[in-house]
C-alpha cells in the first residue's frame, strides 16, 4: 500500500486485518510467512477509521470481486478468527512470546528437560499466546538461519473442540501441520513406541492432563504432564488451577509444585482480561460467586460495555439469548452438568419444568457455537471450555442452591450428573474426595460465567437462589440511586 493517507501502523494494520480475516474465510493459504511476525497490539492517530471502517471498504470490495465469500461481522464471530497466530499481541503477551522464544533458543541444545509455565485466568488471552507461539516456533523451525531449525515439535490439546479449531487454521498456513496437533495420550504412546523425543511441546490447557492412570482412555502411567516432558526437550505448559473439571486430572498447588520444582521450571504470568469488557466490579461478583459469597449486582449504569441480568423467568431468559443471537450472534445457553447427559445419540434434556431444552449436540468439522442450530440447544463444560461467546445465559442447575441462614450458595454434589468427572481415587481420602468434588462444580461454573464478551445472563433453577439473586440485583440498583 502506497498512499500518504496511509502511515506504517496503519498499513500493518490492515495487513494483519486481511491475514486474520482470509485464515477465517478459509478458502487460501499463506505464503509470504516472512513478511508476518506478530506485532503489539498498540494505538495510533485515526485507528478505529482504519480498523473499523475502511477495513470494512476494503473487505466489502473483496467480497464484490468473489475474493472472499463471508462478512466481516460473521468471520468475528468464529474461532478460527479469534485464534488466528497473527492476532495483534497485547504488550504483556508480546512479552511472555519473546522471553519463551528466547528460552527455547537458549535451552534447545542443551541436556536435560526445560519447562516453562503460563498461568492465567479464563479470558487472560492463553490460547491466542499458544497459537501465536507455536505458529513462530514452526516457521523457525523451517528457516535454516535459525537455531530453531528443523526441530520436532508439537502442541497437544486435550480438548476435542479446541483442536478443530487449529486443525482448522492449519489449514490455511504452511508450517502448521496436522500431524503436529495431537492430544497428550497419542502423543505419549506414540513417542513411546519410536523411542524418541520431541524437541518442543506446547500443552493447551494442561489443567485438563490426567494425574492418575486411566486405562479407558489408553493412559497406563501417573501424570500425563510428568510423561509429556520427559518425552520433550523443552515443555511449554498452559496452566489454570481453578479449571480443574474432572477428580482424575485434579492439580492442586502442591502436585503442581512437585512437577515444576522436578523440572526447575520457570513460570510466567498473563494478568489481563482480555475477553470480558466487564469492569472490575463486575468481575469481582463473579469471582465471589465462585467462592460461594453473594453480594449486591453491580448496577447497570457503572458497567456500560457488560450486561450481568438475572432472570426471573426461563422463558424471558431464554427469549433475551435468542435476542442476542439475532442482534449480534454467537450467543448461547449454556448449564452446569446438572441433568443426564450420555453419548448414545439420544436427546437428553435440560430442565424440563423450566428451560426444556436438549443437551449439545456433537458436529465433526465445526465447533459447537458456530453450528447455527445451537442456539436451540444447551452447551456443557465441555463444549465451550475455552472458546468465546457474545452473551452467555447461564443455567444454574439443581446442585447450585442458597443457604438463607448464612446468606452463601450451597453445593450439592448429589445432584450433579457428570459422573465421569466424579470418579473417586483410591490415592485421596474420601473427606479430600468429597471437597474435590464441590471445588470441581465451582471451577466449572467459573468457567461458564467467563466465556461471555458483552454479557452474562443468569437463571437459576433453584427457587430460593433465584429469589435471592433477584433481591440482589434489586439492591444493586437501588444502592446507586
Amino acid at each position: 500500500i502506497g498512499h500518504e493517507k496511509f502511515n506504517q501502523s496503519a498499513t500493518y494494520n490492515i495487513e494483519s486485518n486481511l491475514i486474520n480475516f482470509f485464515i477465517a474465510d478459509n478458502r487460501y493459504q499463506l505464503q509470504n510467512v516472512s513478511q508476518t511476525n506478530s506485532r503489539e497490539m498498540h494505538n495510533y492517530y485515526e485507528k478505529p477509521f482504519y480498523n473499523e471502517e475502511l477495513f470494512q471498504t476494503i473487505w466489502e470490495k473483496l467480497r464484490e470481486e468473489k475474493i472472499v465469500y463471508d462478512t466481516v461481522e460473521n468471520l468475528r464471530n468464529k474461532d478460527i478468527y479469534k485464534l488466528s497466530p497473527y492476532k495483534e499481541l497485547t504488550p504483556q503477551q508480546l512479552d511472555i512470546k519473546n522471553e519463551i522464544l528466547d528460552f527455547c533458543k537458549e535451552n534447545i541444545t542443551r541436556d536435560g528437560n526445560h519447562v516453562i509455565a503460563i498461568e492465567g485466568d479464563a479470558g487472560s488471552g492463553k490460547s491466542v499466546l499458544l497459537s501465536s507461539l507455536f505458529n513462530t516456533i514452526q516457521d523457525l523451525a523451517h528457516d535454516s538461519s535459525s537455531s530453531l531449525h528443523g526441530t520436532d515439535n508439537y502442541l497437544l490439546v486435550n480438548h476435542g473442540e479446541m483442536l478443530k479449531t487449529y486443525k482448522g487454521i492449519a489449514n490455511s498456513l504452511p508450517n502448521l501441520k496436522k500431524k503436529s496437533l495431537m492430544k497428550p495420550t497419542p502423543f505419549i504412546n506414540q513417542k513411546t513406541k519410536d523411542d524418541s523425543k520431541a524437541d518442543i511441546v506446547l500443552v493447551d490447557e494442561a489443567h485438563l492432563l490426567l494425574t492418575k492412570e486411566d486405562s479407558y482412555n489408553n493412559f497406563k502411567y501417573q501424570n500425563q504432564l510428568d510423561e509429556i516432558i520427559k518425552r520433550s526437550k523443552i515443555t511449554i505448559v498452559i496452566f489454570d488451577p481453578k479449571q480443574v473439571l474432572k477428580i482424575k486430572s485434579y492439580w492442586d498447588d502442591r502436585l503442581l509444585e512437585e512437577i515444576t520444582n522436578q523440572y526447575n521450571a520457570k513460570t510466567v504470568k498473563l494478568t489481563d482480561q482480555l475477553r470480558m469488557n466487564a469492569n472490575p466490579e463486575t468481575m469481582s461478583w463473579i469471582d465471589h460467586f465462585v467462592a460461594k459469597e453473594l453480594l449486591p449486582l453491580p448496577p447497570k449504569k457503572k458497567d456500560s460495555k457488560f450486561e450481568l441480568k438475572i432472570f426471573e423467568e426461563a422463558s424471558a431468559f431464554k427469549e433475551a439469548i435468542e435476542s442476542k443471537n439475532d442482534e449480534v450472534g454467537l450467543s448461547r445457553i449454556v448449564s452446569t452438568f446438572d441433568y443426564l447427559h450420555k453419548k448414545d445419540k439420544k436427546t437428553y434434556i435440560v430442565d424440563e419444568e423450566g428451560i426444556n431444552m436438549p443437551w449439545n449436540s456433537t458436529q465433526d468439522n465445526i465447533t459447537w457455537a458456530e453450528y447455527p442450530e445451537s442456539i436451540k440447544e444447551v452447551g456443557s463444560i465441555y463444549t465451550v471450555q475455552g472458546f468465546d461467546l457474545n452473551y452467555v445465559g447461564m443455567v444454574l442447575g439443581p446442585s447450585v442452591g442458597y443457604d438463607e441462614e448464612n446468606d452463601r450458595l450451597v453445593i450439592d454434589p448429589s445432584k450433579y450428573k457428570d459422573t465421569g468427572a466424579f470418579i473417586s481415587r483410591t490415592d485421596l481420602a474420601p473427606e479430600k474426595n468429597q471437597e474435590i468434588k464441590e471445588e470441581i462444580i465451582l471451577n466449572s461454573i467459573n468457567v461458564l460465567m467467563k466465556r461471555g464478551i458483552s454479557g452474562l445472563y443468569i437463571y437459576a433453577t433453584d427457587p430460593e437462589l433465584r429469589k435471592r439473586l433477584l433481591e440482589l440485583q434489586c439492591k444493586g440498583e437501588n444502592q446507586y440511586e
